[in-house]
């Protein structure tokens, strides 16, 4: 066990994908509201599509030496109820840009373990639009779907009631995403389009 986990961190760089991601520009302070959402929903795609939870997250902060920043399932809640979107205000704190980068490299990482059912999921949505059909006819898709419209109305503040079809937009954007992350250079991409849509999002 403890040789798989060894050659994951080898495979997965950590130290320098940290590296990489230290000589991006970081956010300005008007940028973060909107890049603490997007961390908090690109982990929500990833729980809803793969079915993962706090441990297996928790697991790769470890693959990836960043069980300091993030230690335990205290911790890990509290990065999340950042996001000025999520109910309650009682795990709220300001996210600082090491905890950022933190999650990147997490996300970039489960991305890439489940990259095989990401890569079904993102055809499976090709195959659909070629053909004319809605995504929820795919059964992987309309498992997804449905479990992520659920956990966001379930864990989301809303000041106006968010429509299914705009639900249902947004878990489909993410799907295809998480493809882009799951690659080399993922954990790059990811922190580049959290800039560059926190001015836009």
């Amino acid at each position: 066990m403890l040789k798989v986990m060894h050659s994951a961190a080898n495979s997965a760089n950590p130290n320098s994908q940290w590296e990489d991601l230290t000589q991006l520009s970081a956010p300005n302070t008007v940028q973060w509201d909107n890049i603490k959402t997007q961390l908090d929903l690109a982990l929500l795609a990833l729980e809803t599509l793969t079915g993962i939870g706090s441990e297996a997250m928790l697991s790769a902060a470890i693959i990836l030496n960043l069980e300091s920043k993030v230690p335990d399932r205290v911790a890990l809640w509290r990065l999340r109820q950042s996001n000025p979107l999520r109910k309650g205000t009682g795990g709220r704190k300001k996210l600082d840009v090491e905890e950022a980068r933190s999650l990147v490299l997490i996300i970039c990482y489960l991305a890439k373990e489940d990259q095989e059912l990401i890569r079904r999921a993102v055809g499976l949505l090709e195959q659909m639009a070629e053909t004319n059909r809605e995504p929820h006819q795919a059964a992987l898709l309309g498992d997804y779907i449905d479990a992520f419209c659920n956990t966001y109305q379930e864990r989301m503040e809303s000041d106006e009631q968010i429509s299914t079809d705009a639900l249902t937009h947004l878990a489909l954007k993410l799907l295809v995403d998480l493809l882009f992350y799951s690659s080399p250079g993922g954990h790059r991409r990811l922190w580049l389009a959290l800039i560059d849509r926190s001015t836009q999002f």
